[in-house]
């Protein structure tokens, strides 16, 4: 999507289409939290039978892409063979697994005599997700989604139109199995149906892109339904002085190169002036050795990088095996650095010193910040959620890796017995306000 494109507005078969996924959300809602497990069971179920299908829809979506000349990043994220695919139906095993998000009392309160108020978890409604290259991401988003409650409309990149439509309708094979709707599915495959579902504000109740940062600023500049989602995953490794040099050449290396692709791989390396030489000199054959591009600012090139960094490269995320590696005076420049370059994603310190590390974990405004360990750990399926929807940069909730508590909100509900504001305006009757147990 491009800036200027316009938003056309939607057509009256995608306004029915997402009105009969409306309807259908809303019964969803009223699902029992069995019924909505045995419908995940059934679509991991109905995934994996369909398994050598999915496989070879995927193989001819990478065979179209790679002669289109998609980049090796987004090819990465487009492969999906056997092994990724079993993890990904293991996935939705696990979202199953999971405890019911809805219907938590969150508050318990008497107000009066006869007049309590509870504040309860229900879900948002409808979901419309914007995704590209990432097929696994289909699989995750409807898994999450049914299990929340929510209906999901969805639109994949036209590279893995192949693989989605396979998965799509594996998992409404499931759902029609089961007692839910499987209209509480929808997968758009034009350009245009992508467009208007912007302009979907009453019929969709959150917009959840996951893609580059040009297609999540587009979307954010161009709809009036809330948009949950990141523009850039900038992340950051600093190297304290006070450190196991080894362990943190190894969390380096894994960060920056066990997925290269990723929004959770760090794009800038901060090293300490003091451990900077000792360290590179270990650090760049091995780096070379996984064929990684180093950018050095001028102190890492004496070190021994040949390439020099850029203005530029200090704010790119490359999702590439390219690194940036500035050499910092000390724990303040490091901050100073990302703060003015950072993308409030995920940031990670290296040290044996717990007060600066402490002072760092305090001072990052990240969704994440690690101590000790990759930055690749920033996944909400390694967190234990059984997947994600995505990964939220913003400061209001939800943030960081979303998963089913970032997809439900909550209603008051208020029970009384004849009461009216006017006793209590008048005086004759005074608020309570207890709390109970919840």
């Amino acid at each position: 999507m491009k800036t200027s494109t316009s938003v056309p507005e939607p057509s009256k078969d995608l306004l029915h289409r997402a009105q009969k996924l409306r309807l259908a959300a809303n019964s969803l809602a009223q699902k029992s939290d069995t019924e909505r497990r045995k419908a995940l069971l059934a679509m991991a179920n109905q995934l994996a039978v369909r398994a050598s299908e999915i496989v070879s829809a995927n193989k001819e979506d990478l065979e179209r892409s790679s002669a289109e000349g998609l980049s090796p990043a987004l090819i990465s994220r487009l492969k999906l063979d056997e092994e990724k695919l079993t993890s990904a139906i293991e996935g939705v095993r696990r979202v199953a697994e999971l405890n019911d998000p809805l219907g938590i009392r969150q508050l318990h309160r008497k107000l009066d005599q006869g007049l309590t108020l509870e504040r309860v978890t229900v879900p948002l409604g409808v979901l419309g997700v914007i995704f590209e290259a990432r097929p696994d991401a289909l699989i995750q988003i409807a898994s999450l989604a049914i299990r929340s409650g929510n209906g999901a409309l969805l639109k994949g990149g036209s590279e893995a139109s192949h693989s989605n439509e396979v998965i799509m309708d594996a998992l409404q094979e499931g759902l029609n199995s089961s007692v839910v709707d499987p209209q509480a599915l929808a997968l758009l495959t034009t350009r245009s149906e992508s467009l208007s579902l912007l302009r979907l504000d009453g019929l969709v109740d959150l917009i959840i892109p996951r893609g580059s940062n040009e297609l999540v600023r587009f979307i954010q500049d161009n709809t009036r339904i809330p948009v949950l989602g990141h523009a850039d995953g900038i992340c950051h490794l600093f190297v304290d002085s006070n450190v196991d040099l080894d362990q943190a050449l190894t969390i380096a290396m894994d960060s920056k190169t066990q997925y290269p692709a990723a929004c959770n791989s760090i794009e800038t390396l901060l090293l300490h002036q003091d451990i900077a030489k000792e360290f590179l000199v270990k650090a760049i054959p091995r780096f070379m050795d996984a064929g990684v591009r180093l950018l050095g600012d001028p102190i890492a090139q004496e070190y021994g990088i040949n390439e020099a960094a850029t203005e530029i490269d200090w704010s790119t995320e490359y999702l590439d095996l390219i690194l940036s590696v500035r050499v910092v005076n000390d724990l303040d420049m490091a901050l100073d650095h990302i703060r003015c370059y950072g993308s409030r994603h995920t940031e990670a310190i290296v040290s044996n010193d717990k007060k600066v590390s402490e002072r760092f974990m305090q001072a990052v405004d990240s969704a994440g910040v690690f101590h000790n360990c990759s930055t690749r750990f920033a996944d909400g399926f390694r967190y234990g959620f059984g997947a994600e929807v995505g990964i939220s940069t913003q400061t209001l909730p939800p943030r960081g890796p979303v998963g089913l508590e970032g997809l439900v909100t909550y209603r008051y509900r208020l029970q009384g017995d004849g009461h009216i504001a006017a006793d209590f305006a008048s005086g004759k009757r005074r608020f309570i306000h207890e709390d109970l147990p919840i």
